[in-house]
């Protein structure tokens, strides 16, 4: 119920103008911290009355996605990953049902996405979603923090370091907390190949443009020139540039391309219109959200829509609005293919001696 009501809140302030859409993701993420730390504790208390605790051991909520990245809208899925950490992982719990640590913080890291995702009558915290964990689908339901080292260090797709640029710790001791925010650290700070990084981030672009295909200009995330293009070249420079610019990492997309323009990676123009174009998209995004749910909004709006989306937008009308977002997202399109497709076409026809 409190956290329905803060979400309620923040909903109501961004419809009226109070708030804008990036403070509204980042109050939304707050929200979702807070339930997280709040609800974490007790799961294991819960938990520790049938199988006891591991002596030393811990388990981290490590946040992705747009919780990660502090850029959530109502009714945002959390995209989590656990991290445990035990002195002894052949060693049992202490309880009346004992369990070795892998057994241990799996079931716990389960007991406590049930938590988060189980219906009362007060309706479902949030969705959860683990795609994002090591190995994905495929992976265990925590990871053991060597491992995670591990994997990420020699088996990791180029695609998950683009996913950790946007990684936070959000509940779990300060200890381990620390070791994995050392982790994601040298993982994201490691020099790479630029030629493989460049034609591997496009090859996941054009594949995530072949499942998730849109024409429809206000499905802000898809569309060629949208919210996934920004993101993509922020994540991008950042796994390019940070061996050597470790200044530049940052979890939220707008700060981390003031961060790259700043560090001479990204010229200040081109950053500019990223990052306004990127708020002008999580407006316009948060506001369909709130009111129609969806993106069908051509020829089916109303008066009263057309005429919010504008102010969300900054626009006359929603003519003006319309064309501004037109602009925003071919001035990305062209930003995108500058920084990322034409490098990367060039690379793949290169020979490889080149």
């Amino acid at each position: 119920r409190w956290a329905h009501d803060r979400e309620f809140q923040v909903g109501v302030q961004m419809l009226r103008g109070v708030i804008e859409a990036d403070a509204g993701g980042e109050t939304l993420a707050d929200i979702a911290d807070a339930v997280l730390r709040a609800l974490a504790p007790r799961v294991e208390a819960a938990f520790a009355e049938a199988h006891g605790r591991i002596a030393g051991g811990a388990l981290a909520v490590v946040a992705m996605g747009n919780l990660g990245g502090r850029a959530m809208a109502v009714s945002s899925d959390l995209d989590l990953t656990f991290v445990y950490a035990a002195p002894d992982l052949g060693a049992a719990s202490d309880g009346p049902r004992p369990l070795i640590a892998s057994q241990y913080f799996a079931r716990l890291s389960q007991r406590l996405i049930n938590a988060i995702t189980a219906m009362t009558n007060e309706g479902r915290l949030y969705e959860i979603d683990m795609r994002l964990r090591p190995s994905g689908n495929a992976g265990p339901v925590a990871s053991e923090i060597e491992s995670f080292a591990r994997y990420h260090a020699e088996s990791a797709w180029t695609w998950e370091h683009l996913a950790l640029t946007r990684a936070r710790v959000v509940a779990g001791p300060a200890a381990l907390a620390g070791r994995i925010e050392a982790v994601i650290r040298d993982t994201l700070r490691r020099a790479r190949d630029p030629v493989r990084l460049l034609v591997e981030v496009a090859d996941m672009r054009r594949r995530i443009e072949a499942e998730h295909h849109a024409d429809n200009p206000w499905r802000t995330k898809y569309v060629r020139g949208g919210l996934l293009d920004c993101e993509f070249i922020a994540q991008y420079l950042q796994l390019r540039h940070t061996a050597d610019h470790a200044e530049i990492l940052s979890p939220r997309t707008a700060e981390a391309l003031a961060r790259l323009a700043e560090a001479g990676v990204l010229a200040p123009e081109a950053a500019n219109a990223l990052i306004d174009a990127t708020r002008l998209m999580r407006r316009l995004r948060g506001m369909l959200r709130l009111t129609i749910g969806g993106d069908r909004i051509e020829g089916h709006a109303s008066a009263g829509l057309r005429a919010a989306l504008a102010r969300a937008g900054g626009a006359a009308d929603f003519d003006a609005l319309r064309d501004k977002l037109l602009a925003a997202e071919a001035r990305v399109r062209a930003l995108y293919a500058q920084i990322i497709d034409e490098p990367a076409e060039a690379a793949a026809r290169a020979p490889a001696d080149e």
